[in-house]
């Protein structure tokens, strides 16, 4: 069990901090003019961009590592838990500022995940039948027709839609890499599982982006939060097994509780861009 900790604590870590890079990348193609290219492909020639994508692949796979052997409401958890460590690594980093309020999220993320690494069973990959895994596939192929009717919706409503469904999707994938036991060329090409977990990342992934290009940095942060925390953590206890060890079932329920809340007062750091625009306004109108 205590590798998979380790594993779902460094898959947080690289997450939180890959969005700092990736910002900061972002940020230096804007202070040196950019180009004519677009700007997803001109942050590709700034490396810390590109050391950001890298984490996050790290990250992935390390959080891959962990749901081997822990249960999906701990390694979400961890995941939503990168939020802290984006809030974090963004004060140096970035110039941005954390509230009192903001401090007291992180200390109550960092106690929430110790709390539920107390609890936490030791679980291994779920076997479950073919059916399962091809329900997984259709609930992403829904998933992916709830995020194209949300991307429709009018700008009020839009970007909170948009992150349930991104949240979904993340939470897919983490349901599909929990089912998949078989790891030879031939059975994960086989496995509708494979498939569920590719095509619900890549919904979850422009679902976000979208939602935070118009926007909705808080609200689309804080739906992800929730719905890639709650929906596989409930999958997982109802049909994968996923068990607290005896007696410590209400140290893992508080402490799943304090670290999702803690990540939701975290949410407008989803977009570590956004931080640091508000410290710069700050600093603007505190000197005009």
């Amino acid at each position: 069990m205590v590798p998979g900790l380790v594993a779902a604590v460094f898959s947080a870590l690289c997450y939180g901090v890959a969005s700092v890079l990736q910002a900061l990348g972002v940020r230096r193609d804007t202070e040196h003019g950019g180009g004519r290219a677009p700007l997803v492909i001109r942050v590709f020639g700034r490396w810390p961009f590109v050391a950001g994508i890298g984490l996050d692949l790290l990250g992935f796979l390390a959080q891959v590592t962990a749901l081997r052997s822990l249960p999906l409401f701990v390694v979400q958890a961890a995941q939503a838990a990168s939020l802290a460590v984006t809030a974090v690594v963004a004060v140096p980093v970035l110039g941005a500022r954390l509230r009192g309020r903001e401090r007291a999220a992180v200390v109550a993320v960092c106690a929430g995940l110790a709390m539920l690494g107390s609890a936490a069973g030791v679980e291994g990959p779920a076997h479950t039948g073919v059916e399962f895994h091809v329900a997984v596939l259709v609930a992403a192929l829904v998933v992916g027709v709830l995020a194209a009717a949300a991307s429709r919706l009018p700008a009020p409503a839009r970007p909170a839609a948009l992150g349930m469904a991104a949240g979904l999707g993340f939470g897919l994938v983490a349901v599909s890499a929990r089912v998949i036991t078989n790891l030879s060329p031939g059975e994960l090409a086989r496995d509708p599982a494979v498939y569920a977990m590719a095509f619900g990342g890549m919904v979850a992934f422009i679902c976000y982006a979208t939602a935070l290009q118009r926007g909705g940095v808080t609200t689309a942060s804080a739906m992800v939060v929730i719905m890639e925390t709650i929906a596989p953590a409930v999958v997982g206890a109802l049909f994968l097994g996923d068990r607290t060890r005896h007696g410590m079932l209400p140290l893992g329920i508080a402490g799943f509780v304090i670290a999702v809340v803690g990540a939701l007062a975290l949410a407008r750091f989803g977009d570590a861009e956004q931080p640091t625009a508000r410290a710069l306004e700050d600093a603007t109108t505190r000197s005009a």
